[in-house]
């Protein structure tokens, strides 16, 4: 398939796209993936982000396109650091789709923080993502509410997904062109299409050893229902200030060290990207071990951070591998700063129970048991401020997102006092023993 040619250069910034949808689970997060892929075949230089604190499903937009992604939170990030990341992303391709996240109007508990409030600042045209696989005239009652609802949110056209028929389609189609709401794709019902879950979402990128076959795959059939000409053309331009290569980039979250060692495997893969680069730019040096392959940090790393992922799923190797341990053993008998948030803390800690309830030496380093067997959902957007000893000075925002529950908490400083999206006073948390600190909260940017 050829695509009309860009007639912008290819440094400068592409034009954009948000996918997003009435509610969760409509299809966009495969939609978007299958789109990547598909403009991708067609020779386009496609570039992604994704809405929100999602950490898993930017490693699928990478597979899909062959460009890192990187997250936009209306919620959590300044506005300055919205507008730089989202022009860094669009800068030096042909198109940048943006990925929503649940409803289009869903937010924090405040109400903040949506994919429409993000789609607003950025001056994005949204296409919406409808589940049609029980409806068919009400789909236009639908539209037009969600085209109506905020002035400042254009919504360009709809893909209608999972429809059941021909004659299914042609009645959306009707339905729809009564509200003048442009139809630019129907994809049919398609078992095929489907990513599987679990608890903290889809299957990880990395654990799927037929990823690629299955981006090829959706990638086929969505462009065959989908008209991507006509996506391009409902295309617009990123309403963020132009920025010289020599202007300040806004202050981001400091690194905690000069060389930082990063864990990274499929137990611990939920590290935003916007931090680490931000760290490199700051001038750290980052490595990358893996704890799951038994790995060291680096000998020379002054810092060690340990980011969320699914230790729960892996505890029986982390806790048989030697040489992970007597490496971590050895980056606190040095001095080095050790950081962990969410499965990254669970590690640090003494013991780990998994949903069976087998109990799992972990590292020792905090005074800490954590337990997948007795579950209990937290989820939610946070404001912190570091207390004494923090490897970060000042305010952050902050997510929480996991099922585990602490069963035990020893003598230890505390290390975050938080808040809710509300304001409400959730009081200490996180855990701080010398230089080894963590807690269940992913840092997303300075308050």
């Amino acid at each position: 398939m050829s695509l009309p040619a860009t007639s912008h250069s290819h440094a400068s910034r592409a034009p954009g796209l948000v996918i997003a949808a009435p509610a969760s689970g409509s299809g966009k997060t495969v939609i978007t993936l299958a789109l990547l892929r598909a403009f991708a075949r067609a020779g386009l230089d496609v570039a992604s982000a994704k809405a929100g604190p999602d950490y898993i499903d930017p490693a699928f937009h990478a597979a899909a396109s062959g460009r890192e992604s990187v997250n936009l939170d209306a919620h959590a990030m300044r506005g300055a650091l919205i507008d730089t990341l989202a022009g860094d992303q669009a800068t030096g391709c042909d198109l940048l789709l943006v990925e929503g996240v649940m409803g289009l109007f869903d937010g924090a508990a405040d109400g903040s923080g949506s994919t429409a409030d993000l789609a607003a600042r950025l001056e994005l045209p949204v296409v919406l993502v409808v589940d049609a696989a029980r409806q068919s005239h009400s789909a236009a009652a639908l539209v037009r509410g969600f085209r109506d609802h905020r002035d400042d949110v254009h919504i360009a056209g709809v893909i209608l997904n999972r429809v059941g028929s021909e004659r299914h389609a042609a009645m959306l189609s009707g339905a729809l062109a009564g509200v003048g709401m442009p139809v630019l794709g129907t994809v049919p019902r398609d078992t095929a299409l489907a990513l599987p879950e679990r608890h903290l979402g889809l299957v990880q990128a990395g654990e799927r050893d037929d990823l690629d076959a299955f981006l090829d795959s959706a990638a086929t059939r969505i462009a065959a229902s989908c008209d991507l000409a006509a996506l391009r053309k409902v295309t617009g331009e990123l309403a963020v200030p132009d920025r010289t290569s020599d202007a300040p980039s806004p202050k981001r979250l400091e690194p905690f060290g000069q060389r930082i060692a990063v864990a990274r495997d499929v137990a611990f893969a939920f590290a935003y990207p916007h931090l680490l680069s931000g760290w490199r730019r700051a001038g750290a040096e980052l490595s990358f071990f893996s704890p799951l392959a038994d790995e060291a940090p680096c000998e020379e790393a002054d810092a060690v951070y340990l980011p969320g992922g699914y230790p729960e799923l892996h505890a029986a190797r982390l806790a048989a591998a030697a040489t992970f341990q007597q490496g971590m053993a050895s980056a606190v008998q040095r001095g080095a700063l050790i950081y962990g948030e969410c499965g990254g803390y669970m590690t640090l800690g003494d013991v780990l129970v998994d949903a069976e309830g087998t109990h799992h030496r972990m590292l020792g380093l905090l005074p800490l048991t954590t337990s997948f067997a007795s579950r209990r959902r937290h989820l939610g957007y946070r404001r912190l401020d570091g207390l004494s000893g923090a490897p970060f000075a000042g305010g952050f925002s902050a997510h929480e997102w996991h099922y585990a529950s602490i069963l035990h908490e020893g003598a230890a400083e505390r290390l975050f006092q938080a808040r809710d999206a509300t304001g409400a006073d959730l009081g200490a948390l996180g855990l701080r023993a010398g230089t080894v600190m963590g807690s269940f909260c992913h840092l997303i940017d300075i308050a």
